[in-house]
This record gives structure tokens, sequence and C-alpha cells, in this order.
């Protein structure tokens, strides 16, 4: 009975554990659940037609009654994306850093679901009381985007440290260093849980400085004769600052190319996070005036998203930019694991026309936000926690990063390599992973949403991979076919019409056989379709080896 009375907290990961991207964990209480980010994840080439994929939050909508916040630790789409297919659903307040919380009103405002949805600005080293449970506050850290900042969670079983994205840079665009003595202070208090940044665990060393990428993009813009372009992602607002310095350097102005850029760019602004001296920037229909030398574009598209400026000037599709002789072409970003080759395609379609593209392989124009092996175990020997937990990476990182806290030696208690679903349970002096509970991921297909046993995607891939292959059955009066009652087929991205011919012609020829020899079938239309599909499909597979989406259709009479 008394191990019953003693205090528990469960760590739910909803998402971004075992992968990269939807970031968002349920933390829970007695009575209180708060979550800690709620991000987006881009689909691969293997989910046609999706837009997003965000959290499956079940867990959550099933205790709404119990969900107190939801806390952001920066405003990366990652860690946002997913607030307005989510508010809707659970209806609870979000905190967040200045920054996030100016990108994250933007995008609620968009959406009518959640205009009327409650979201604050912290501010940081501030107590923020969350139900009887949990006090929490927010810490500076380094990442790419301002205003980045970890959690210190008091909880009934001692203090929980999310670091959030960080790295340690002791000389950060915004003059903002990580604050690595609040860390300090919680580790010689003592830390019961550290969850802890794993993006980059593989990688040994530390992390460059912002400001080597400054000093990279000035001498580029510098050394350009024409016009450049920098592409990056819309909300790295410290080298959207960074271009901006180097263009005054160099007698340039500056144009935003792409929405979404655009509106971070706004938000910035207005919150004093982007400092723009008068007159630097200029509109795309002022940008043409100027002569190219005066001139640098940014755009979306580092990642090669399809629908990116960036991407669609490179495949001669944009309606305002096209490539001009001497144009530099700067992609300062990483790309994320999954987008290198529509990055590979990106940069070689700009080749093509006659750009001098400069990216992370051949210049030092991007660094990334995330430690590496050297600052992440700096902050493991700061903080020193009873448990450890390595987050926010794929399960290579999450290995990676528990095999440098084994090397160290901390986390005595234990190191937990979870993935998106596991919950562990904590108490003063225990902890174990106790079930594990559905955090699929939810696809946003349109207005429309599929989680991952979903019969249209599975199609979806089937006519992506092999086509279709459509089998009219005409309608039969009585037993007997006639010549023109004869079963049609066609088929679309399938194989070359011409090789369709005597194929067809075969499985016709083997459909009228089995629907002469069953005359039940002309009276059930549902029992035909479902011979006619599993016949098509057995021999189109044995003659072809191809799966293609077999369609029956029963003209009735």
């Amino acid at each position: 009975m008394v191990n019953e009375l003693k205090p528990q907290v469960r760590i739910i990961p909803l998402g971004g554990l075992g992968e990269i991207g939807k970031n968002m964990m349920a933390l829970e209480c007695g009575d209180d659940i708060i979550v800690v980010d709620c991000g987006v994840q881009f689909p691969d080439e293997d989910m046609p037609g999706i837009d997003l994929i965000i959290p499956d939050i079940n867990y959550l909508r099933d205790r709404v009654d119990k969900v107190r916040a939801i806390l952001i630790t920066h405003g990366h789409e990652d860690h946002i994306g997913a607030l307005p297919f989510i508010l809707p659903q659970l209806n609870v307040p979000v905190y967040a850093p200045g920054l996030a919380h100016g990108l994250i009103s933007s995008k609620l405002k968009g959406r009518k679901a959640t205009r009327e949805a409650q979201a604050y600005a912290i501010e940081p080293n501030q107590d923020y009381q969350f139900g009887k449970a949990f006090t929490v506050s927010w810490f500076r850290v380094c990442h790419s985007i301002p205003d980045a900042m970890g959690l210190v969670i008091e909880t009934p079983i001692g203090p929980i440290i999310h670091t959030g994205d960080f790295k340690i840079d002791h000389t950060p665009v915004d003059g903002r260093k990580i604050d690595l003595a609040t860390l300090a202070h919680y580790g010689a208090k003592g830390v019961a849980l550290l969850l802890s940044d794993s993006t980059y665990a593989e990688v040994p060393g530390y992390t460059a400085s912002e400001r080597v990428v400054g000093e990279a993009l000035d001498r580029a813009i510098g050394d350009a004769t024409g016009r450049v372009m920098v592409a990056t992602f819309a909300s790295l607002i410290s080298r959207v600052q960074q271009v901006v310095d180097a263009a005054v350097r160099h007698d340039r102005h500056v144009t935003i190319v792409g929405r979404s850029m655009v509106e971070s760019v706004q938000v910035a602004q207005e919150l004093g996070y982007l400092t723009l001296p008068p007159g630097i920037m200029k509109s795309l229909a002022e940008s043409r005036k100027l002569p190219p030398e005066k001139v640098v574009l940014m755009t979306t598209g580092s990642q090669g998203e399809p629908t990116s400026a960036l991407v669609r000037i490179a495949k001669k599709e944009h309606r305002d930019v096209e490539i001009m002789k001497g144009d530099t072409v700067i992609i300062s970003a990483t790309p994320i694991p999954g987008n290198e080759l529509p990055v590979s395609r990106t940069i070689d379609n700009l080749l093509r026309q006659g750009a001098k593209v400069l990216y992370d392989r051949v210049a030092t124009v991007h660094v990334h936000g995330h430690a590496s092996q050297e600052e992440l175990k700096m902050v493991l020997s700061l903080v020193r926690p009873k448990y450890f937990v390595p987050v926010h990476g794929e399960y290579r990182h999450l290995m990676a990063h528990a095999q440098l806290a084994w090397d160290l030696g901390v986390a005595e208690g234990g190191i937990f390599v979870m993935e998106d679903g596991d919950v562990l349970e904590l108490s003063e002096d225990s902890a174990q992973v106790v079930e594990q509970i559905t955090a699929g991921p939810i696809y946003i297909d349109g207005l429309t949403t599929h989680d991952n046993t979903s019969e249209v995607l599975r199609q979806r891939r089937a006519l992506s991979k092999d086509g279709v292959v459509v089998v009219v059955i005409p309608s039969q009066n009585g037993a007997k076919s006639t010549p023109a009652e004869t079963p049609k087929v066609v088929s679309s991205g399938f194989i070359n019409d011409s090789d369709t011919d005597v194929l067809f012609q075969e499985l016709v020829e083997e459909l009228q056989q089995i629907l002469a020899a069953n005359p039940e079938y002309h009276e059930e239309p549902q029992l035909c379709k479902s011979k006619v599909r599993e016949t098509a499909r057995d021999f189109i597979a044995k003659a072809t080896n191809k799966r293609p989406m077999i369609i029956p259709v029963v003209l009735e009479s």
C-alpha cells in the first residue's frame, strides 16, 4: 500500500522519438498532464497526396479534462506546426517564448477553428504553475532560431529538465548564450530526469558557431559579381539577419520571395528579433529595376520542397523569378534526412541554368543548430541526472546519445532509449517502461486525415507503383454471353499500350471461361466483382510480375 501512495510521473512521447519531426511529449502526474511541443513532420516520397504528418493524440483526447497546457520550446515547424490541427481537439492554452508566440499567433489567426485559441508569451526564468503537480520555468538555449528555450519542470519526484533543441554557441548572432548556469544549479540540486536533444549525437566534437556562417555569407555576397539568391528555412531569423547585415556592407538591397518567409520576417521584425535598416528591403517589382549587383533575394526551398520558391525557380516554373547569367545561389541549410535527393536535383537544375551554387559540401554557408558529442557530454556532466531519456532523433541518434551517457557514467538509475508510444513511469526510487500506447502518425490530406492503416494510402501507393487496370463486365442476359458483351480491359500507368494487346486478350478469354462456367455470377454482381478481381490480379502478376490496382466494374441490366 505504501508504494501505491508514492507520487509517480509518466513520460509519454507522442512524436519525435525514433524519427525526425512531429515532436510532442506528454508528462502526467495524478490529475495533471502537460504537453511539451506540438510539431509536424513532412511526408516522404512514398506518401502520395499527403501534405503533413501530425502526432496521434488519442491518449490526450481520452484525458482532455487533465490536460493543463501545451508548452513550446521554440518556433520551428517540427515543434509548433501541428497546433492548428491539435488545438480544435484539445482547446487548452499554449505557452511559448516570444518569437514562437508571435509565429503561433499568426498561424492560428489564419484558421477559423483556432482564432479563439489562447496563446501566451512567457518570460524566461519565471515560474508558471500548471495544475497541482507541475511548476515550469523556461531557460535560454542556442539554436538556429532566436528565443529557443529548454524547460525546468518541477514535479513531486524532483526536477525534470527538457533541453529542447540546442547547441552551445559562445558567439551567437543575437548575443544570447545558452544558460549553462541554470543547468549547473539544478545539477547540484539533483535532477530526477534529463530529456536531451539527440539529433547530432553521432557527430564528434563541437558544432560550429553561427558567426562562422556570417563570415562565409559576407565573403560570398562580397565576391558575387551579379545577383545573389540565398535559400534557407523560413524561420531561420538569425540567417536572415546575417544576410541583411552582409547586404548593407556590400551596398545591396534585400527582397524576400516565398509566403512563409515573408510572414516569419514580418513577425520577427514586429517583435524586435530582426533589425532592418531603413530602405534595405525592396519588393520584387522594385528589385527588378535595380542592377543585378545591387540585389540579394532570400527565398524558401532549402530542403527541395516541391512547391517552394527556389524549386520552382530551378525548374523554370516560377512566375516572377528566373535564373540569370552571373547569379550566385547560396543554399544555407543542410538537407534533413530523407530530403537529400530533392535538394541534389534542385542544385543540378540551378547549375544547368548557369548559376554558381554554394551549399554545405562546397562552402561553409550553413551550420546546424544541434549539439555535437562534446556539447552533449557537457550537458550530461553538468546535470548528472538520476535518469536519462535521449529525445529528438532517429533510433540510431538516441542510441548514440545513450552511449555517451553510459561512457560518462551518469544516470546510474537508468538510461531509457524510448520510441513514440512507450510509457516511462518514474517514482523517487524506481523507473520502468510500463506499457505501449498507440502513437502512430496521422496524415493530413487536404481537409481529411488518415492513420497508418488507411486503405486510401495503400491504394495510392499501389497506383504510384504499378498503375491501375479496369475490367468491365457487361450486363449478362441469362447464362450466355454474346460477342457484344465481351469483357473489356483498359489500364493507366501500368505498361505500354502496345504491350497490353495480347495480355489483355488472354485475360478476357480466361474471364469468359470463368463467367460461362459460373452462371450464378450473372445474378450476384458482388460475387462477380470479387472473382474478377482475384482472377485479373493473379493472371497479371504471373504474366508481368506487377501488381496494379484492379478495379472490376459489373454493368447491371
